[in-house]
């Protein structure tokens, strides 16, 4: 699926590369149809049901009838190529009761209609609707009335065959002439491209001038009939994630919290729903970031999804490196090394920042935590090569005081890219060890250096209440704005033996961190907040200026359990499951920042992606943290440190891979783990 449109929080250029322009937040649906949208915004998908079987999507109402209105249709490969799917019975619109998700790429709506010949108030004729992302839609009408029923079912059909981005814009164009074809109904644009419906049974009539597939239906009583839609083109498509070779298995949790069940459902099939092949084919699955505005290449997102993924095996994580390492630069310059990406608001103190250093940095770090989680051989010679050059480029990326500035030397010093750098070079120190390359120790020296110029250069004073700064600039002036970025200073990372590697912080800033992030200005009550509510420039619904990006929220919790901060860390995660809840269990890339109370919800953003790789794989992350994993798989053993406080009582955790091999867990209510299944040979350590 081509990369169809962008976030506005998501634009610009970094060097060498190119991004397109984004649209920005939501707009009237009726405006997508009557013309382009004002500059910068985006038709609202909070209120649609999104099924996704990349690269097939289906959005759709509430209600399930396809209207045309704002992103309304199936797609596939980024082309709508159903925008209507009107439901008449009886010459009448059913009555609409539920719409719902029944999986990521499936939706199910129920409905009634009421005719003369009911006998009372009751209606006497069900619809149900049960629409799939690969575009196939069943239609089922089923009767309870006391005698046999005669009525006609119309479906009103159209297409404008536009372009995603076109539509998120306000250019779909005008719907197109339809001619009648074989069962069904058939359109095409002068560029060659088409679509086809197809009808089962046949309609007893079709009218092409007006979209329109007729039949004569009789119902006994007790009696269903189902008319099956199939909406197709002979556009090759991407095999989808359903059928693509699946790199996820079979997982599953169980609590005494019946949420822990539903969130590991939802974000397991979230992550599936979200996969595409890379140019190499089967060996190249990789998660799209998002839908349905970021479904192009991966970048940063998709290596924080993989990483948090790990507990699901390393397939993944392999496929989506080897299909980043392809964008390498490797060239000579200053680029050499460095992963493309484009640029990315960063909130109202900060310039935008680049996710292709992010993702250099990221690399490393999750070829090196695959391995521990048992990462074949072959994949890590194939990988290896594109670590040392995302090494060698952050070496000669810092700038004169020592401190990575990002976009470029001269940019902000920011308080996550440190925190980013440390961790790949603490990893990627061991990762060169263990494979016999050279270079490890100076890396652990650098990484020793740079600790200590973070301690003396990047600590807001006791005028800011004693907490790391958001960013220090060029100049050494220091931003001190309160921000959720700063939970990256947790995030230390595996190491072998089951050991975290050291952070950027000792103790007791440790403790002021903690207590900054816990804090009424960060903590919603429902996550983190990306800016500080009392911080100038705060914004519930910005980016980065105030929404939860439940990313962060979700590394948050992780290094507050690895710091031995577990009471915080529990109620920082009932709070996302309450979230996590109002959104059905498929969590959002953001939702408001607004403060929580006992009379209000989570409130949509409306240009959130849902679903979102880093949102799914933050399910699975925040509850296979509650189990301690510890994997080294080179050296065949596993240790678990479960959180002893257990904040969602007994947890079981079945189908998770270590060493490439089934691995199941248990954690108690008093907090003890307890291995149900492992790989022959794993050996249980401290």
């Amino acid at each position: 699926m081509a990369l169809t449109a962008l976030p506005s929080h998501t634009h610009g250029t970094s060097s060498g590369e190119s991004s397109r322009a984004a649209p920005s937040r939501a707009a009237p649906s009726a405006a997508v149809r009557s013309g382009a949208l004002p500059h910068g915004e985006l038709p609202d998908v909070h209120r649609v049901l999104l099924c996704v079987a990349l690269p097939c999507l289906a959005v759709s109402p509430e209600h399930g009838q396809l209207n045309g209105q704002g992103l309304e249709g199936f797609y596939q490969s980024g082309r709508r190529l159903l925008s209507r799917c009107l439901l008449r019975i009886a010459g009448r619109d059913p009555l609409p009761l539920q719409g719902r998700l029944v999986a990521a790429d499936r939706a199910r709506f129920s409905a009634v209609v009421r005719t003369s010949a009911d006998a009372g108030p009751d209606p006497e004729i069900s619809v149900e609707r049960l629409r799939d992302a690969d575009g196939t839609e069943r239609i089922t009408l089923h009767s309870s009335a006391r005698g046999v029923r005669r009525f006609p079912v119309e479906i009103t059909l159209g297409t404008d065959l536009a372009e995603l981005a076109a539509i998120a814009v306000g250019r779909a164009g005008p719907e197109l002439p339809a001619s009648v074809h074989a069962a069904g109904l058939r359109w095409a644009t002068a560029d060659g491209g088409h679509a086809v419906v197809a009808a089962d049974p046949a309609p007893q009539d079709a009218l092409a001038s007006a979209g329109l597939l007729r039949w004569d239906m009789e119902l006994a009583p007790g009696a269903s009939r189902t008319i099956e839609l199939r909406i197709r083109t002979d556009r090759p498509a991407r095999p989808t994630g359903r059928t693509a070779s699946n790199p996820l298995p079979e997982a599953g949790a169980e609590g005494d919290d019946p949420r822990v069940r539903q969130l590991f459902a939802a974000s397991l099939g979230d992550l599936r729903a979200l996969l595409l092949r890379g140019p190499g084919g089967s060996t190249d699955v990789h998660p799209a970031a998002g839908v349905p505005w970021r479904c192009g290449p991966p970048a940063a997102e998709a290596l924080w999804a993989v990483r948090m993924a790990l507990p699901l095996g390393t397939r993944l994580a392999a496929g989506t490196m080897r299909t980043l390492a392809r964008t390498q630069f490797r060239g000579p310059g200053r680029d050499f090394g460095r992963i493309p990406g484009p640029l990315r608001d960063a909130g109202p103190h900060l310039p935008p920042s680049c996710t292709g250093v992010e993702a250099t940095l990221a690399f490393p770090v999750v070829l090196a935590e695959a391995r521990r989680w048992g990462l074949p051989e072959g994949d890590l010679a194939e990988l290896l090569p594109t670590a040392e050059r995302c090494l060698h480029w952050l070496r000669t990326a810092l700038g004169a005081d020592g401190l990575l500035g990002e976009p470029g030397p001269t940019g902000p010093r920011r308080v996550e890219t440190q925190a980013h750098a440390h961790r790949a070079a603490l990893l990627g120190a061991d990762l060169l060890e263990a494979c016999g390359r050279p270079g490890a120790d100076g890396w652990r020296e650098w990484a020793g250096a740079l600790r200590l110029r973070f301690r003396r250069t990047f600590w807001a004073g006791e005028s800011t209440d004693g907490r790391p700064a958001a960013a220090r600039c060029s100049d050494g002036r220091l931003l001190p704005h309160a921000s959720a970025s700063a939970a990256h200073l947790l995030d230390t990372g595996l190491l072998g033996g089951g050991k975290q590697a050291p952070g950027l912080l000792d103790a007791s800033e440790t403790e002021r961190l903690v207590a900054m992030l816990t804090g009424a200005d960060l903590d919603s009550g429902w996550g983190l907040r990306g800016l500080g509510c009392k911080e100038p420039g705060h914004n519930p619904f910005g980016h980065r200026a105030g929404a939860v990006r439940i990313h962060e929220t979700a590394v948050a919790i992780g290094g507050l359990i690895a710091a031995g901060y577990e009471e915080e860390a529990g109620s920082l995660l009932r709070s996302v499951l309450d979230a996590a809840e109002t959104f059905g269990h498929r969590l959002p890339e953001m939702y408001a920042g607004q403060r929580r109370t006992a009379a209000t919800a989570p409130v949509p953003h409306p240009a959130a992606c849902r679903p979102a790789a880093v949102a799914a794989a933050a399910g699975i992350q925040l509850l296979t943290a509650l189990a301690g994993i510890r994997p080294d798989a080179p050296a065949r053993t596993v240790a678990l440190r479960p959180v002893r406080s257990a904040p969602l009582g007994a947890v079981q955790l079945t189908g998770l891979r270590v060493a490439e091999e089934p691995f199941s867990v248990r954690v108690s209510a008093l907090g003890l783990g307890m291995v149900e299944e492992a790989a022959p040979g794993l050996q249980l350590g401290v």
